[in-house]
Parts: structure tokens; C-alpha cells; sequence
């Protein structure tokens, strides 16, 4: 790859130390924080803990895990990509056309909980109201996307490892998912969401380091105004097609606008039919979903926004000093869609610290989204195939056994495909463009099974396989015509997969209305997904010899805090629908579109300000996921610190401590749910403001 012919900034030790080292350090700490809540917060790692982490996380840690799952190696180097191809607008691009779903996701998060409150897994809700063949359909589409996910993270991470390291990109593939799968067997759901909140502390610190160098302290660019100049310069030597004047400084971009669409329709599928996504919003409480998926959405914006805007501007800024690891010449094609922009602007702007800096974002990256995948795929696996298909009783231990497996397997199975898309010379960026074309006519069945009672079974099931049957067609039938052959140059450019990719997405539109017509309208009326049940923990319980009913994630709820609990998700419905489609329209069309209809360059002022307004933002991400979480569960943290002391010291046995004002110290860790007290009457469920 590029290594051949740049050489590595560091050292092969550097690498192996990072991937190694961090994956176990993270490990280590899982299993000491797992303890902790075991020993003080009387937390017992059953199959619903595993899985759904009690579903009683708030929105600090919900909003951080959102943030996380979407932060891909393609998040960092696939926008810095996209920006040093066509400018400031592949940064908004990118980053606006991946937000809009998060933020839409939040409805279809708190429809989960309303209408699911049990379910483990979205297909879960898919076998019980449609059956059979609609379950397995969409099951299918599931691990498809969790694989072409897992696919992205480990082809992008491990080739960013092997240019900045040398480490041999075979040697990484295998490397990096080691301490996930150590981690995620010994804490589930729950060790993700916690190392996802300290994977993204560091990411966002990491950003607003490298921000600060570019546009305030570096010696090479140090000012907006330097990089303007600069840009301008770039657009001179190598004028840009299809954008306003050749310039890289203007939202008016042909090419930008055609991978814009490819962007959000992809991007659709991602989240939608990702089952790790339905995991995060299972696992919150009922009040903090629709908040902790707003917060996430809007913090996340600002990552590949400035991030681009730093990294990809500055490497057309500087690819031209004999800092910049291919000087004198351009990047090729190769190094820009394997990813490369983001390190080798790394190495120009802050030389091995840059190299060693992008190495731990890339690795938060690849190994925190790689977790939420292990979990979301051992989730369909345990109880929408074992469990629904083999073994219906299946008891807590046999499930959480289930698990492990799976997780292992799974991480097994994507490092060898990893391998052989390596070999087939297929890159991060190709696989990032083809994702919607396989997986998008799943999208919009899927929506409207939560939001619809109208939709049949025929037509949830027929509508993604004839969509991906048209989309294939579009994709290849253009990609022929465009340029005489199907190799992986020609399929892999814009028009062919913007043919595809909007005809999966599409295509259901018009089908769902003719399977309508053929087999009817249904009446459906949402009972059955009700009855999803829980797993059945009790033979964990007596063998830890507790109580369930007074573990964390353990209570049953009685029929009063059920009716309260669908009073706030009805009301935080209602709020969701505005607020995410408000949202929705500012980004994609009230910000971008006048700057882009009017073709309008940015001024110095302009620029200035644009990256100015990037920076607050970054800022104020740091603040909401970063900070707010340890502010939320502040409580939480002085209790189950001051037990630890008083352990340690002797000075109170964890029974007694446990035993303290009669209730269990329930936690997150970070920001974990609320205490409640077990109690045998009806009580109601404590009141969070939204």
C-alpha cells in the first residue's frame, strides 16, 4: 500500500505498543470496573446486562455512545478525503449528510421503546409482528450491514496503522479487534458505553489539539488567513472540476453535491439497520433516549466537519513543503481512498507527535464502533437465531455463553474477510460508497414497521430483496455505460453509485404501494411486539445468591410504572418528530443550499469565521459528551468512591454498605441510571427533566 512507497513516520514497535498495549490497558480496566459494580453496586453480569446494560443508562452516556458507534475510521479519514478532493464542502457534506439520521433515528429510538419495551434486538420486533420470512429477510440485511460496517473499521484502521507505523496491515487486521473482544466479553453492553465515553474524551481532545495547531500555533500555517492563502494558491496549480472558479473554498461542488447524496443515502442503511443503534436505544432509560440521541447527533456534527476542515485543508495547504511524507508530488488516488489524507497532514502539521496522535484517534475509532458491532451482532445471533429458532427456553447462563461465543467467532470471521479485501485491492473508501447500494431498500420497511400499521408482511419482506435486485442493476448497468467495464476504478465512481444508491433507498417507495394493492392493508395493532420477554436470569441470580428483583437492570416493572413510563415516551414521541425534522431541514437545505445555489467563494472574513464557528463547536461536543456525563452521574460517582474508601479503609463491610438507607447503589459508572428502590408495592418511576 502506501507504505511502499512513503516511509513510515514511526517506528513498528509504536504500533504494535498502541494496538497491543491500549487494546489490554482497556481490557484491564473493563475487568476492574465490571468488580466495582459487581462488589459496590450490586450489579450481576446476567444475559439482559450483557446485552441491553439494564436499559437504564442516561442521556450523557447515551449521547457519548452515539457518538462513538458513529465515529468510524471513516468518520476521521474518509471526510479529510472527501475535503482535500473538492474542498470546504466535503467536510459539511459529509458531516450533515451522516447527522440527519442520528437526529431521525431518535424517533424511530423512542417508537423502539414505546411499542418494544422488552426487545433485545430490532428484528425482534420484525419476527413478531411479521413472522417467519419477514425475520429472516431482514436478518440478513442486519449482518450485512454489521459486517460491512466491521469491514470499513478494520480495512481503514489497519491501513492507516501500517503507513504511520510500517506494522504489516495483516498483522494490524488480526491486532486491532484483540482488546475489543477482551473487553466486550468480560463487561457486554455496558463496557462499550463506558469505553466508548472515554474513547470519545480522547478523540475530541485530540481534534481540538490538531485544530489549534492548523489555525493557531503552527509555525508552516498558524492562522485561517494562512491557510486561505494557501488554498488559493492549490486552486491556482490544480483548479478543482465542478467546483465555482476551480476553487477548494466554496460550497458550490458537482462532485461534492453527487457524494453528498451518496453520503446520506449509505448512511441511511448504517444506522437504521444497525443493530447497535437499537442497542444504545434499548439500553437508555425511557426519559433519556430521545435527549441522549439529539445530544449525540449534534455533538458529532463538529467531528468530521472540523476534522476535515483541519486535516484535508491542510494537507493542500501543505502538500507542496518538504514536510508533507509525498513531496514533491500529489497524493494519488490510491493513498486519498485508502484513507491517508488525515495522517500524512498529521506528519506535515506536528511531525511524530501528529504520527502518534492520529494512530490513537484511529485506534478510539476503530476499536470502540468495532465493540458496539461484537455486541450487535452477538445480540442477533443469541436471540433472533439461537434462541428464536433452537432454543426458545434457553436459561440466562446458556445465552450469555451464546455470547461470548459469537463475539469471539465474529471478530474471527471479519479479520479473514478484512484479509481477503486487502489482497482484492478493495479500499475503505470503495467499500464506504457500495454500502447503500446493498443494504438501503431495507431502510424504509423497516421505518415504517415501527411508525405504520398499515404495511403487510409481503410487502416489508419482497420490498428490500426486488430493491437490492434494481439497485444492483442501476449500480452496474451505469458503472458499463459510464466507462466500458466493471473493475473496481469503474464501479467504485461516483455515478454508478449514486445510481445505485438512490435506487435502494427509493425503490421501496414504490413497491410497498403495489405489495399493497396485491396482498392488503393491514390493521396492525402492536400487541404482539408487547409480548417480546426478557431473558430468563434466574439461574444466574440464585447461583450469585441474590435477589434479581434487586440487581441493577433486575426489576420488573409493575403496572404503574409501566403506564407511567408510556405516558413520558408518548409525550417525548410527539417532541422527537418536530424537533428531529427542524433539525433535518437546517442541515441539509436551510445551511448549505443558498451558499451553494448562489455559487458563492468564501472571502478570508468568511473562511475566518467558518472554521471559527467549527472550533465552538468542537468545544461545546466536548462539553456535552465529554463532561456532562461525569456531571450526571456525579452522585452515582461520590457513592460508589466513598464505598471503595470505606471497603479499603475497614471501616464498613460492603454488605453494610450495600444494606445503607435499605437500597442497592445503582450505576453507570459515569453516568449510570438512577437509584431506585426496590420496593414491593407500586411505585412510581422518579421524574428526570428532559
Amino acid at each position: 500500500m502506501a507504505a511502499a512507497t512513503v516511509g513510515a513516520p514511526l517506528d513498528q514497535g509504536v504500533g504494535y505498543g498502541i494496538v497491543l498495549g491500549l487494546g489490554i490497558a482497556f481490557a484491564l480496566g473493563m475487568i476492574l470496573v465490571t468488580f466495582i459494580l459487581k462488589r459496590y453496586n450490586s450489579e450481576l453480569q446476567t444475559s439482559e446486562m450483557f446485552t441491553t446494560a439494564g436499559r437504564t443508562v442516561k442521556s450523557g452516556l447515551v449521547g457519548s455512545a452515539v457518538v462513538s458507534s458513529w465515529t468510524w475510521a471513516a468518520t476521521l479519514l474518509q471526510s479529510s478525503g472527501v475535503c482535500y478532493r473538492y474542498g470546504v464542502s466535503g467536510p459539511f457534506w459529509y458531516a450533515s449528510g451522516a447527522t440527519v439520521q442520528i437526529l431521525l433515528f431518535a424517533t424511530l429510538a423512542i417508537e423502539l421503546k414505546r411499542r418494544a419495551p422488552n426487545a433485545h434486538t430490532f428484528l425482534e420486533v420484525i419476527k413478531a409482528r411479521y413472522g417467519t420470512v419477514a425475520h429472516i429477510v431482514f436478518m440478513v440485511f442486519g449482518l450485512v450491514t454489521n459486517i460491512l460496517v466491521s469491514l470499513m473499521l478494520v480495512v481503514g484502521g489497519s491501513a492507516t496503522v501500517n503507513a504511520l507505523t510500517g506494522m504489516h496491515t495483516i498483522a494490524a487486521i488480526y491486532l486491532l479487534p484483540v482488546g475489543v473482544v477482551a473487553y466486550t466479553l468480560v463487561g457486554g453492553l455496558k463496557a462499550t458505553i463506558l469505553t466508548d465515553w472515554i474513547h470519545t474524551f480522547i478523540l475530541l481532545i485530540i481534534i481540538i489539539i490538531f485544530s489549534l495547531t492548523a489555525y493557531a500555533s503552527s509555525d508552516t500555517l498558524g492562522s485561517p488567513s494562512a491557510v486561505y492563502d494557501l488554498l488559493v494558491e492549490a486552486a491556482f496549480n490544480h483548479p478543482v472540476e465542478g467546483n465555482a472558479q476551480g476553487s477548494y473554498l466554496t460550497m458550490r461542488s458537482q462532485e461534492g453535491a453527487i457524494f453528498f447524496v451518496i453520503n446520506i443515502v449509505g448512511n441511511f442503511g448504517t444506522v437504521f439497520l444497525d443493530n447497535g443503534y437499537y442497542n444504545k436505544a434499548i439500553a437508555a432509560s425511557p426519559v433519556h433516549a430521545l435527549p441522549g440521541y439529539i445530544l449525540g447527533g449534534l455533538s458529532w456534527f463538529a467531528i468530521p466537519w472540523l476534522t476535515a476542515t483541519t486535516m484535508g485543508l491542510s494537507a493542500l495547504a501543505l502538500e507542496n513543503t518538504p514536510s508533507f511524507p509525498t513531496y514533491p508530488d500529489r497524493m494519488s488516488e490510491a493513498d486519498v481512498s485508502a484513507g491517508l489524507v488525515l495522517p500524512y497532514a498529521a506528519v506535515a502539521l506536528l511531525g511524530k507527535g501528529g504520527a502518534v496522535a492520529t494512530l490513537l484517534i484511529i485506534f478510539m475509532a476503530v476499536t470502540s464502533a468495532t465493540s458496539s458491532e461484537l455486541i450487535a451482532v452477538s445480540s442477533i445471533f443469541t436471540y433472533d437465531f439461537y434462541r428464536t429458532y433452537f432454543k426458545p427456553d434457553a436459561s440466562g447462563r446458556r445465552l450469555i455463553y451464546m455470547s461470548h461465543v459469537i463475539v469471539v467467532g465474529y471478530a474471527l470471521f471479519i479479520s479473514t474477510f478484512s484479509v481477503g479485501l486487502y489482497y482484492a485491492g478493495i479500499s475503505m473508501g470503495y467499500l464506504y460508497l457500495m454500502m447503500g447500494c446493498i443494504i438501503s431498500s431495507a431502510v424504509i420497511p423497516a421505518t415504517l414497521t415501527l411508525v405504520w400499521k398499515g404495511q403487510n408482511k409481503w410487502a416489508a419482506a419482497l420490498s428490500p430483496i426486488f430493491g437490492l435486485a434494481f439497485a444492483l442493476i442501476a449500480w452496474l448497468v451505469t458503472a458499463r455505460k459510464e466507462c466500458g467495464a466493471l473493475d473496481v476504478a469503474c464501479t467504485g465512481s461516483n455515478n454508478p453509485m449514486l445510481a445505485g444508491n438512490v435506487t435502494a433507498l427509493l425503490s421501496p417507495l414504490l413497491l410497498i404501494p403495489i405489495f399493497t394493492l396485491i396482498f392488503g392493508l393491514d390493521n396492525y395493532d402492536w400487541k404482539s411486539m408487547m409480548e417480546i420477554r426478557r431473558g430468563d436470569d434466574k439461574d444466574l441470580a440464585a447461583t450469585a445468591g441474590v435477589d434479581l428483583e434487586t440487581t441493577a437492570g433486575g426489576h420488573v416493572e409493575t403496572a404503574n410504572e409501566m403506564s407511567d413510563e408510556q405516558t413520558k415516551l408518548l409525550r417525548a414521541s410527539k417532541i422527537s418528530k418536530w424537533t428531529t425534522v427542524g433539525l433535518t431541514l437546517a442541515f441539509l437545505l436551510l445551511w448549505p443550499f443558498p451558499m451553494y445555489g448562489s455559487s458563492y467563494v468564501f472571502s478570508k472574513p468568511f473562511f475566518t469565521g467558518w472554521v471559527t464557528v467549527g472550533i465552538i463547536w468542537i468545544f461545546c461536543s466536548l462539553g456535552a459528551v465529554g463532561l456532562f456525563p461525569v456531571f450526571e452521574g456525579r452522585v452515582t460517582l461520590a457513592r460508589t468512591f466513598s464505598a471503595i474508601v470505606m471497603d479499603l479503609t475497614g471501616r464498613r463491610h460492603v454488605k453494610a454498605i450495600r444494606a445503607e438507607d435499605g437500597e442497592p447503589i445503582y450505576g453507570e459508572g459515569v453516568s449510570g441510571p438512577a437509584t431506585r428502590t426496590v420496593s414491593k408495592e407500586p411505585v412510581k418511576t422518579e421524574t428526570k427533566a428532559q
